[in-house]
């Protein structure tokens, strides 16, 4: 079983929290994990790009020239892809980038993801994140004490001084526990979690 130190805010040490290892110390799934990634960039997308093909641009219903005699290559619209203001080839029409992923692929993922992130040394517990107002310059220093540059701030609750704080901040990013995804988890270098966050997951997952 993992074990990681509890820090506070300034950076010192409370106390030792062991991790459950079903989640944080499982074997890592490389194809999973791809394709959570995969899965999360497409499910982003709009798919709303559109272009005219060359029967849909208005104008062109005249031939532009004769066939013959002219000396100019023969042409049969002015809408054609090769004159200005015509068509797109192939243009791009709206679709659905959206993928799917049942519910066990997503968990190996995501277990995978947070064990990586023990492996590393890259995962910072803390005890708890009191700001009594939003204050950029304050929460810079508490990341400082936590030696956490390009981190994902992680808690078990939506902590609005918190995320006011740290909005400003580049690099940095703040999520409710239920709303974390493996692609942020494995893009910030440091994964800061407090500690109700690890026990809400480990009992979510239990």
């Amino acid at each position: 079983m993992a074990t990681v130190s509890v820090l506070n805010t300034d950076g010192k040490e409370v106390e030792k929290l062991d991790l459950n290892d079903n989640i944080f110390g499982v074997e890592i799934n490389e194809t999973i994990v791809h394709k959570a990634v995969v899965t999360y960039l497409a499910n982003n997308r709009q798919g709303t790009q559109s272009a005219l093909t060359r029967s849909e641009v208005s104008g062109g219903g005249k031939k532009p020239w004769r066939q013959k005699g002219t000396g100019h290559a023969r042409q049969g619209s002015t809408r054609s892809p090769q004159w200005t203001g015509g068509g797109v080839v192939f243009a791009p029409k709206p679709r659905d980038y959206s993928k799917k992923m049942n519910k066990r692929e997503k968990q190996i993922a995501l277990f995978s993801a947070l064990t990586s992130k023990v492996n590393d040394g890259k995962l910072i517990v803390v005890d708890k994140f009191e700001l009594e107002t939003p204050k950029t310059s304050a929460f810079v220093k508490v990341l400082e004490n936590l030696k956490a540059n390009k981190a994902l701030i992680v808690t078990n609750e939506k902590n609005d001084n918190l995320v006011l704080s740290a909005r400003n901040i580049a690099d940095v990013k703040t999520e409710a526990r239920e709303a974390i995804n493996v692609y942020d988890i494995l893009k910030y270098d440091s994964l800061v979690m407090t500690v109700d966050a690890v026990k809400a997951i480990e009992e979510v997952y239990a």
